[in-house]
């Protein structure tokens, strides 16, 4: 996964910034090549965008990130073993039971259990998935089985009709981690568990440059992940429960926005949130939806746009340029958003 400049910069305040780069591989903006391996510019080197001035951001493996994340919480806050199958909204509590058996209550509930949330759809706000027509083969490779990662910097990615072929190095450099886009027209599942066969990745990139087909063939093993999009949620707040990351704004991976936009809404709930009362949970959840809502959901269709740019098929060199320009302004947004200076913004208001 990437952390981009946008949640860096909002690690750094927490603290993470150097637990990040002790794991992380620099990125360097995402270098696009056509299928043949050809460098695709826009009257710029072939880097999109430059982040320079945006920051730097890491691509890090996300047990390794989950990890850092985990050891700064006290053990007594972490209970395992706990999957919810209930929220019970009540006047003066809200309520989780447990798979288990157990249940508990509290004076607020932060959904962040991911797309298929189960927090989302017990306090009404489910929304239909729709299959995007890709499937992603995963897989993670050392480093030093590829003689040509030694050129890698950043991200990687072949574009080409009907499909992708990305590459970037995680656990400083040890690894290279693989995402290959597909046309499919089975309901693959949307999950990141289910194996799948190297050999039909492989017969997807005949004719693709070299680089991919000896990334293919040193892969061990592969997974296979269903893309599935939903739309932008019309609420994500009742008085005492609320969402985070893709249980609220769940978008297609095409942006690696995932975890930045997870880190941006965590960080602003907490703002928020610090020294509260139980009486301000309602209105602080309300300031919360406001300040995040219009970004995420134009980031979910920044994501969409995405994929379409990185597998149309362009009628020439100029149509093309003329996409990735505008691909470029839109990921820079992305990039340059200050989640600490719209809180000071936000609050700065209501005084």
């Amino acid at each position: 996964m990437t952390i981009h400049p946008n949640a860096t910069r909002l690690l750094d305040k927490m603290g993470f910034g150097g637990a990040l780069r002790r794991i992380g591989s620099p990125t360097a903006g995402i270098r696009l090549l056509s299928m043949n391996g050809e460098p695709i510019t826009a009257g710029r080197p072939a880097n999109l965008p430059p982040l320079s001035e945006a920051g730097q951001g890491y691509n890090v493996h996300r047990a390794e990130l989950l990890e850092i994340l985990v050891d700064a919480l006290p053990s007594s806050g972490i209970h395992l073993n706990h999957r919810c199958v209930d929220v019970t909204e009540r006047d003066d509590d809200i309520e989780l039971t447990f798979e288990n058996g157990a249940s508990a209550k509290f004076d607020l509930v932060i959904g962040a259990d991911g797309n298929r949330s189960v927090v989302r759809r017990r306090i009404g706000f489910d929304v239909t998935a729709t299959s995007e027509g890709m499937m992603a083969y995963r897989g993670l490779i050392p480093a030093d089985r590829l003689a040509w990662a030694k050129e890698l910097q950043g991200l990687v990615n072949w574009i080409g009709p009907g499909r992708s072929f990305l590459c970037y190095p995680v656990s400083a450099g040890a690894v290279i981690n693989v995402v290959a886009f597909v046309r499919t027209d089975r309901q693959a599942t949307e999950s990141w568990r289910e194996l799948g066969d190297v050999s039909a990745l492989a017969a997807e990139y005949v004719g693709w440059d070299e680089r991919v087909g000896q990334t293919i063939v040193a892969l061990d093993e592969t997974y296979v992940w269903g893309i599935y999009d939903r739309p932008s949620l019309e609420r994500w707040s009742t008085r005492r429960a609320t969402l985070l990351g893709d249980a609220a704004h769940a978008m297609v991976p095409h942006l690696g926005q995932g975890a930045g936009q997870a880190i941006e809404d965590a960080f602003t709930l907490g703002a928020l949130l610090k020294d509260a009362n139980k009486s301000d949970v309602a209105s602080l959840l309300n300031a919360y939806e406001d300040l995040r809502k219009d970004r995420t959901t134009r980031i979910q269709k920044i994501a969409r746009e995405g994929g379409q740019f990185y597998r149309q098929t362009y009628e020439s060199l100029e149509q093309r340029e003329e996409a990735l320009l505008a691909f470029a302004k839109n990921v820079r947004w992305v990039m340059e958003y200050d989640a600490e200076a719209a809180i000071t913004s936000r609050v700065g208001r209501n005084r």
